[in-house]
């Protein structure tokens, strides 16, 4: 068993005497709970392949919402199958995505 340092035996000894409150809030114990039901709910397994960098972009993600990355994967699964995910396309990325299908559509068009 590994040795704890003096921080973590304090906090150890505050956490035994009771006298560590949370500091979270009502929505964000709400989001936690939501996140734990969904999580026990699961009843399939689903495996998919990721690039590397998605995938810690996934993580990194998760770990500043608090959640597992997996649960954070499968709520924003859920939330667009639900229709409740809407896609943020900023004004300069819009602009060539655009011009690129015109581009495409044009090349069809002439075929």
């Amino acid at each position: 068993m590994a040795t704890l340092g003096s921080f973590e035996q304090d906090l150890l000894s505050d956490y035994e005497a009771g006298s560590l409150r949370s500091v979270a809030t009502k929505s964000e114990l709400a989001k936690l709970k939501a996140a734990a039901r969904a999580t026990a709910t699961k009843n399939r397994r689903v495996n998919i392949r990721l690039s590397s960098g998605d995938l810690q972009d996934i993580q990194a993600r998760a770990l500043q919402e608090g959640m597992p990355y997996q649960t954070l994967i499968a709520s924003i699964l859920h939330k667009y199958v639900a229709g409740r995910l809407e896609e943020r396309v900023a004004a300069t990325a819009a602009a060539p995505k655009s011009k690129a299908r015109s581009r495409r559509q044009a090349r069809k068009a002439d075929a």
